[in-house]
Formats: structure tokens, sequence, C-alpha cells
């Protein structure tokens, strides 16, 4: 049985000047983060559409007939602002519908929904990504803080397995590789935090996984490719084992 997932956003373009002596130029860079997880779900079960960040702005859907096409929505790096400031909202000042009370709504009605973490993840850089208090955080397993929420980890920190007999982590055996940071959330009552940062570096959630409605939602508080995760952490075996297993969760019945 195949499974349709969105996955939305994890783009960004950077803009460079280039000083040399006298002269300078420009130059524009368009970086994708979501090449890890795209490969380790290609030829599964699970088929992925791949819409990223400016793409969502206009493209992410209005109705709730567009969000029912899919069994999984993954928001992955990107803030509340690209859902709530459509152009017709910012540029010409119309009426159009809260894709975020629009998402709540379907996860009520039995979608399931995923947020990976980031600097526009949660509520992110500098407070930017802006989720708290949102219709979507009333549906994950967690809250954002009100302030920018990066816990960064240059020393790499190995997860902690709180529940290895959880169905989530089949498959997956060993020491995990570092993480190089995350987004600090606190867990909901009544959620399940599977995996956590160690005490000694914050003991902060990295897995969490609860229910709403007839919906089922996570978090994983760390990225899905680098920086935050290693190169060894995106080619580990267990990378791909995981994300089916989490996907696999959320669709179970």
């Amino acid at each position: 049985m195949a499974f349709k997932v969105l996955l939305v956003g994890e783009s960004w373009t950077t803009s460079e000047t280039h000083y040399k002596g006298f002269d300078q130029f420009g130059s524009v860079h368009f970086h994708t983060g979501a090449d890890p997880l795209l490969k380790a779900l290609k030829g599964t079960a699970f088929e992925v559409d791949y819409m990223t960040a400016h793409e969502a702005a206009e493209g992410f859907p209005f109705e709730m007939e567009g969000l029912k096409a899919y069994d999984i929505i993954i928001l992955s790096d990107i803030g509340a602002n690209t859902f709530l400031l459509p152009p017709d909202v910012w540029l010409r000042s119309q009426c159009r519908p809260n894709r975020l009370r629009l998402l709540k709504d379907w996860v009520a009605q039995g979608g399931n929904l995923i947020m990976m973490g980031g600097y526009f993840s949660f509520q992110g850089i500098d407070g930017k990504a802006r989720w708290r208090r949102t219709p979507v955080e009333d549906v994950l397993p967690v809250t954002c803080h009100p302030w920018d929420d990066r816990v960064e980890i240059p020393e790499g920190a190995v997860a902690e397995v709180l529940a290895p007999e959880n169905a989530i982590f089949k498959g997956i055996e060993g020491a995990w590789p570092p993480i190089l940071g995350v987004n600090e959330v606190e867990a909901k009552a009544g959620s399940n935090v599977l995996a956590r940062l160690p005490e000694e570096q914050g003991g902060h959630p990295l897995l969490v996984t609860g229910s709403f409605g007839q919906g089922r939602t996570a978090a994983w508080t760390s990225d899905i490719g680098p920086h935050w995760l290693s190169p060894a952490f995106c080619d580990w075996a267990g990378y791909k084992q995981l994300w089916l297993n989490v996907l696999g969760w959320l669709v179970a019945r």
C-alpha cells in the first residue's frame, strides 16, 4: 500500500556580495536540505511530493480537499508567516483562508502531521518561525517557547532512546551518530517522549509523538539533514529505518 506524503519547506536562497579591491559583484544561490530524506524514502511505500518554501506561499492548499490528497504532511524549516501571508494577503490585502486553521482541522479529521526541527521550525532563530500559539501548535505533541529556541551543540550529542521497545525503533541498533542542535520545546501532557538529549546537555525532547482528534502527530526537534545532522547521521543505516518507522507509525491505525 502506498501513502502520499507532502514535504513542505527545507529550502532557502542566499545572496552574497564579493569584494575584490575596488570592484564588487553579487551572487545568489538556491539550497535545499531535503535530499537526505528524499533519498531515504525513494522507492518505499511513502511517495513524497516536495514543495519548497517559496512554492508554499501560493502552492500549499487553501482548501481541505487539497490536504486530503495526503496521508502525511511534513513541515520542515519553514515559518508560519509563509502560510499566513500569501501574496494575495501581503501584496493585495485580500482575504484568504487561514491555512494554519485548515491544518488543524485536517489533523482533527484524521490527517497525520510531523514538524521537523530547524532554524525556522517551532519558534526558531530569534523567535521568527512563530509557531507558538498557532492552530498548528495546538495539534503538535509539544509546545513552543516564546524565544529563540535553538540549542546549538557544537560538541555533538548522542540521543538517549527512552522507549527502545517502541515500534518506531524497530530495526535500529547501536548508538546513534551525533546531532549538533535541536529546537527546545516542552512535551505536552499525554504525549510520548521517545528520545531526548542526554541530561548533561539539557535533556531536551528529540522525538515526541501524540494525537489530536482522529489524527496522529509527531515532533522531531533536530534537522533532517545538515547542519544539525552530521553527515554520519544522514549516512547511518538507522536514518532510513527511523523515518520509515516514524511515518509508518503516523499512518498506522
